[in-house]
């Protein structure tokens, strides 16, 4: 079914909580991004609108899964053409270095086994505001991230219809968007065959038990669980397999980071590497940032998450982090997903506090103070913090 302009703004308005009042001929997602904006009691907060870029407030993420209008939004162009992305026009092709070039509609993918995997979807540039001194980029806070259920195909069965040939060590990716200016390269991103072929990386159509929405990559985006974003392909409709990564800028300059230590602020020439597994990290999620509470028992609480290890410790500083508490694990402990925590604060002087946490992996990785600055502001995890107010 191909919707009308008109319909589809409708569909993507709903999808993020917004009523559709836009009457006027104008593109899609500037019309949900300019609305959004307008809307200060929207579950989202814009940083960017064209395209549209929006984080989830801290607060909203009280729920093991993250409902799908209330999940962050992230596209460098913003997605396809209704046409392009159509259930009737699309298809999913793979080729390179395989033994029979393969062309998949989304119904075939349908009447194959399906998976359902819960994981966590994270920006790589989430936290990027808290870098000193600042760095270019969208400036997220908190909140680029988010944990769902996704449902699809294992990448690795189309593989292998397509057989895989031997020399094979890299898998492209490729979505239908495509930049408005032609001389903006594509985003083209590859992940490893060794990731490719693992089977809990999926080809998801479903998000949290529906269709998957069209910010979030509709008809099928790329998941790869315990793995930052940017391998997350939205709009997904090329799949290649290569000797070598991807040639382009997205592979070999952007989303990459330094391999050592590089001094703050500046713009080294040394060698890097993609950025891939997510780092250990935990938010809280409640109290909110300047709340007041009432002297006595308050509940902090908030969610950790490690990529590929499980989160095996949370604790909670009040004094600087110079002694720290242990926080109760709570809720379900699914591989990838984040983990709930909680921690009853007895509350007993009145003043201003700071409410730190940070959380430790099976690894033994344990969340810093403060990220290693880079020149690109990825993978920020220091720790989180809040500030509250405690009153008699």
């Amino acid at each position: 079914m191909i919707l009308s302009r008109r319909g589809l703004l409708e569909r993507l308005l709903q999808g993020l909580g917004v009523a559709a009042i836009v009457n006027r001929p104008v593109p899609v997602v500037q019309a949900a991004g300019e609305e959004l904006a307008r809307n200060e009691s929207g579950p989202l907060t814009v940083r960017v609108t064209r395209p549209f870029d929006a984080e989830t407030p801290v607060h909203e993420f009280k729920p093991f899964l993250t409902p799908n209008h209330r999940f962050f939004v992230r596209s460098h162009f913003g997605p396809p053409p209704p046409d392009a992305i159509s259930e009737a026009n699309w298809t999913v092709r793979v080729g390179g270095l395989v033994e029979r070039t393969k062309t998949f509609t989304l119904k075939e993918l349908r009447l194959m086994e399906a998976v359902t995997i819960t994981a966590v979807v994270q920006c790589s540039g989430n936290g990027r505001a808290f870098h000193r001194p600042k760095v270019p980029g969208v400036q997220w806070e908190r909140g680029a991230v988010g944990n769902a259920e996704w449902t699809g195909v294992r990448l690795r069965d189309l593989l292998a219809k397509a057989g895989v040939q031997a020399g094979a060590r890299h898998v492209q990716l490729q979505g239908a968007d495509r930049p408005v200016v032609v001389s903006v390269p594509l985003f083209t991103r590859s992940i490893p065959l060794e990731k490719a072929l693992h089977q809990d990386t999926i080809l998801a159509y479903e998000m949290n038990g529906r269709p998957l929405p069209l910010l979030h990559g509709a008809p099928l985006r790329v998941i790869t669980p315990g793995w930052m974003a940017d391998s997350c392909m939205k709009w997904l409709t090329e799949i290649t397999v290569q000797a070598e990564e991807s040639k382009g800028y997205y592979m070999q300059a952007a989303y990459r980071v330094p391999i050592q230590p590089v001094e703050s602020g500046t713009t080294p020439n040394v060698p890097s590497t993609p950025v891939e597994a997510m780092v250990v990290k935990s938010l809280i999620a409640a109290p909110q940032e300047g709340e007041t509470v009432k002297s006595g028992p308050v509940t902090i609480q908030g969610m950790a998450w490690s990529g590929e290890a499980k989160v095996v410790k949370v604790e909670v500083s009040f004094d600087e982090g110079k002694t720290w508490e242990p926080a109760r694990l709570v809720g379900e402990d699914r591989p990838y997903a984040w983990r709930q925590w909680q921690l009853i604060w007895k509350a007993k002087t009145s003043g201003t506090f700071t409410i730190l946490c940070r959380a430790t992996d099976a690894r033994g990785e344990q969340q810093p103070a403060t990220t290693p600055w880079n020149p690109s502001g990825f993978l920020w995890n220091g720790w989180d913090r809040v500030s509250v107010t405690v009153t008699a």
